[in-house]
């Protein structure tokens, strides 16, 4: 099966097998929407129409997607790294978008991720309905030969990381207002307090 031509030093794990001709129109299309995170604010809006868990887990999703864009950005701008040579190839001409920033990491990947695994530890359902789209849109950008594999893991890596993190961070901020506020200690500083203001005080006073 014919694949581009690899850089020097970028063979192995950046082996392109995918096929070089043009994608079906779902996937270029996927890989275009999820441009700037715009696919993302659309799920999140769909979860956020239901009560529940999938409310917080739309919130949760676009904090982390926000985040794992901006982190993969700022690598980018320390990591330069050339596109795959494949601008000829009838795969490369599909897709919608041609970017000529630093290959490393993909942003659509670590945006992907991050969101999803926010959503997943949020909301497990929810997660798994939105784990194939984030699914495609990775296999998009090797699709379309506009990201080299290692890019698509990296950025894959990068957004999970973000993900947990915020989760992380947000189920602690939760722990800390419902939990910590119902302990002995602070029930009888609240005691003490409420019989402090109800007790009469002295004339004069």
């Amino acid at each position: 099966m014919p694949s581009e031509a690899p850089i020097p030093g970028d063979e192995g794990l950046d082996d392109n097998d995918l096929p070089v001709t043009p994608p079906s129109w779902p996937v270029t299309a996927v890989s275009a929407v999820s441009r700037g995170g715009l696919l993302w604010l659309l799920v999140a809006g769909v979860l956020a129409c239901r009560r529940g868990p999938g409310r917080q887990a739309a919130g949760r999703g676009l904090v982390a997607g926000a985040a794992g864009m901006a982190l993969g950005h700022g690598v980018k701008a320390l990591v330069r790294r050339r596109r795959p040579p494949a601008a000829r190839l009838p795969a490369r001409r599909a897709a919608l978008d041609q970017p000529s920033s630093s290959a490393f990491p993909s942003t659509h990947a670590t945006t992907a991720a991050a969101f999803t695994v926010a959503v997943a530890l949020t909301a497990p359902a929810a997660g798994a309905m939105v784990a194939p789209l984030a699914g495609v849109v990775c296999y998009s950008r090797l699709r379309t030969r506009v990201h080299w594999p290692t890019d698509v893991y990296g950025g894959v890596a990068i957004g999970a990381v973000v993900g947990g993190l915020v989760c992380r961070r947000a189920q602690a901020r939760k722990y800390a207002r419902t939990v910590v506020p119902s302990s002995p200690v602070c029930r009888r500083t609240r005691s003490a307090r409420w019989l402090t203001s109800r007790s009469p005080r002295p004339r004069g006073w």
